[in-house]
């Protein structure tokens, strides 16, 4: 392994670990207390699935690991963007904390299968944003056109324009549900909303900047649910 393919490992499961962390505290935390097996078992499905997503592309396409690794508002280079993200960001973190107050003052009451449910939603859009990146090379993190980038119509993209976000849908439905909070999902909709108008962004962006993707709009007609819209 050469020394930029080691570096590139490094950041990449440094910033899983981050993350993990991250969410570790969010759920811990608030709650005040580490005695929450939803959490736990959340923490696993979540921080397995992207272990597992992650060791197959830095082996099979180690670029799109390097493109993910740039993301946030300040990668951003659109101004709407900054604050999409920003506001998303925001509304990421709320379910997490919610969920968190919710067991510590027992607001909810969510039956087991339904939490479990919630754990195989997140594996499961985790397993469609897999199947997206593999699909596509050019699935960066921020909003840009690449270098060679081309419209990818095959896959996932056959039926809808934007699936990695439709796994993101699952993902995080599935996340409060998982956690055993009927309140969080309140954020999760707030989160949809800001994934939405990114996406309508996305679209403009990518009609003006990326050859052919008028006519892919033409031809693939749905965004997120086939069908549907």
């Amino acid at each position: 392994m050469d020394e930029s393919m080691k570096n590139l490992t490094t950041q990449a499961f440094v910033g899983l670990v981050q993350l993990v962390v991250l969410l570790a505290v969010l759920l811990f935390l608030p709650a005040w207390s580490i005695n929450y097996w939803k959490a736990w078992v959340f923490l696993l499905v979540f921080g397995v699935s992207v272990f597992l997503i992650t060791v197959y592309f830095l082996r099979k396409d180690p670029e799109l690991i390097q493109s993910r690794l740039k993301v946030g508002p300040v990668a951003e280079q659109q101004t709407s963007q900054k604050v999409i993200q920003a506001l998303a960001s925001i509304f990421f973190i709320l379910p997490f904390v919610t969920a968190s107050l919710d067991h510590r003052f027992g607001w909810s009451s969510v039956p087991t299968w339904i939490v479990l449910l919630g754990d195989v939603l997140v594996a499961l859009g985790l397993y469609v944003v897999f199947l997206v990146f593999r699909e596509n090379t050019f699935t960066s993190a921020t909003i840009e056109v690449q270098d060679e980038q081309k419209v990818i119509s095959t896959g996932p993209y056959a039926l809808i324009r934007h699936p990695m976000y439709s796994g993101a849908f699952i993902m995080l439905l599935g996340i409060p549900l998982a956690l055993g909070s009927w309140w969080a999902i309140i954020f999760v909709f707030l989160l949809f909303a800001a994934i939405v108008w990114r996406l309508l962004e996305e679209e403009k962006f990518l009609s003006k900047n990326l050859s052919g993707y008028t006519n892919y709009r033409q031809k693939v007609r749905y965004r997120l649910i086939p069908y549907i819209w």
